[in-house]
């Protein structure tokens, strides 16, 4: 009884610190996220808490363009594609869910999931020609515009977890899935943690690495055989922070000289990670 007597008096004096601590009724949001911050450093919030909570307030903000593939970075299929031709794509990408194109490469006709390509494996189906459009499932579309909160709401409601996204010409600008909004809530797996101290750049493909903020420019410019100027600045987080001309949210994107930085992890003082994507064109 002491013990439950004691879980009792832990959980009300916890609730009255913070309390006391939303009472002084912020005015804005930026006030909100000082206020839980210095919650978090008064020990009423665990830092992943914390950072949740500004995840999903970030999330609000955001429009579904601020995070979606970009189209040139696609894994599509071809619609007219063999199986020995789809197996390889299927098996190296690690995805679980493909865009078909047409041979013309402008027009989304579906999308194969591998479970289902599996399946016709498993049934021993393969014996006979595989048609790529007797187990395809239908495309959805967004627009580029809509805000994440609202796409998220709707992923879960009509039970969607993949989007192609559609500029305002109706162009297939790229695509979003459920798991990309879900990650500007609970944060990236990957961290700065993840790579060794002397590693500065993780390769994913010829196209696509993460890289640490503090990544010095020269290492950089070696590494990628580019030439930013290190003049002004020492790390590509600098060149980064300069482009945006503030300092970004967790989420937040932008294309420099043909590289599209992507921000996996920022704090309120400074950036700290960064996916990165080489050859876009801006």
């Amino acid at each position: 009884m002491a013990d439950s007597d004691n879980m009792e008096h832990k959980t009300r004096s916890w609730l009255e610190r913070l309390s006391q601590v939303l009472l002084r009724e912020p005015k804005d949001r930026e006030q909100l996220v000082e206020l839980l911050r210095d919650a978090q450093q008064r020990n009423l919030l665990d830092a992943h808490a914390l950072t949740m909570i500004e995840g999903v307030l970030q999330v609000s903000e955001m429009q579904v363009r601020d995070i979606m593939v970009p189209r040139a970075h696609m894994v599509t299929v071809n619609e007219n594609a063999t199986l020995n031709g789809l197996l390889p794509i299927v098996t190296n990408s690690g995805h679980s869910r493909f865009p078909l194109i047409n041979d013309n490469h402008d027009e989304i006709t579906g999308v194969l999931l591998a479970k289902d390509l599996l399946n016709f494996l498993w049934q021993q189906q393969s014996k006979q020609e595989l048609k790529l459009r007797d187990i395809l499932r239908p495309a959805w579309f967004v627009p580029e515009s809509k805000r994440l909160d609202t796409l998220l709401q709707e992923f879960r409601v009509n039970h969607q977890h993949m989007a192609i996204v559609i500029d305002e010409y109706g162009g297939i600008a790229g695509l979003v899935t459920i798991e990309d909004v879900l990650e500007q809530i609970v944060g990236e797996i990957e961290d700065e943690h993840d790579f060794d101290d002397e590693v500065f750049i993780k390769k994913h493909s010829e196209t696509h690495y993460t890289v640490k903020a503090l990544t010095p420019i020269d290492e950089f410019n070696q590494y990628f055989h580019c030439d930013f100027n290190d003049e002004e600045f020492d790390t590509i987080g600098g060149i980064v922070l300069k482009a945006f001309g503030h300092l970004p949210k967790r989420g937040e994107s932008i294309t420099i000289d043909g590289f599209r930085f992507k921000v996996l992890h920022a704090d309120n003082r400074r950036i700290r990670l960064l996916r990165l994507w080489r050859n876009i064109h801006s």
